[in-house]
C-alpha cells in the first residue's frame, strides 16, 4: 500500500473510531484523525504480531478492521491520558 492510500486510511479509520467510541474525546478532529494514523500504524503492527495478518491492500476489509481497532485503541489510549471522560451532561 502505498503512503497516501495509508495515510487516507488512518484519516478514515480515525473518523470512524471516533464516530463508533461514546461520549466526546479530546482534541477535536484534527488530532483524532492525526491519532487515526496512529492507530492504523498500530492496528497492523498487532495484526502482523499477533495474528500474522499485517496490512494488505487498501480495499482488504482485514486491512480496515485493523486500522479501526488500532485507532480505536489509540484514542482510548489518548483520552485516558488528557483526563477527558464521557458525554458531559
Amino acid at each position: 500500500m502505498g503512503f497516501f492510500a495509508f495515510l487516507l486510511l488512518g484519516l478514515i479509520a480515525g473518523a470512524i473510531a471516533k464516530a463508533i467510541l461514546p461520549g466526546r474525546q479530546a482534541g477535536g478532529w484534527f488530532v483524532t484523525l492525526l491519532l487515526g494514523v496512529v492507530g492504523a500504524l498500530l492496528g497492523g503492527w498487532l495484526g502482523s504480531v499477533l495474528f500474522n495478518k499485517p496490512l494488505e491492500e487498501f480495499w482488504s476489509i482485514q486491512t480496515w478492521l485493523l486500522a479501526i481497532g488500532g485507532s480505536i485503541i489509540v484514542l482510548l489510549i489518548y483520552g485516558a491520558l488528557t483526563g477527558r471522560k464521557g458525554a458531559r451532561a
